[in-house]
């Protein structure tokens, strides 16, 4: 095998490590992200509504 082959074929590998490397860390940035606003959104959806009396919301009126 020719010694430039190599080479190339060790640079090409190196790169595409680079590249690897790089799409896992975006790939993990964005679920941690994502986990970040699923927690903000579960948080935001216990919390009681202020403006509401006590009494409303906690009966279901249905008619057939």
């Amino acid at each position: 095998m020719d010694v430039n082959a190599i080479a190339s074929v060790a640079t090409q590998m190196s790169q595409l490590k680079t590249t690897q490397e790089a799409q896992i860390a975006v790939l993990k940035k964005a679920m941690d992200m994502q986990g970040q606003s699923a927690l903000q959104l579960v948080q935001a959806a216990t919390q009681p509504s202020a403006g509401n009396p006590p009494n409303l919301g906690n009966n279901v009126n249905t008619f057939a």
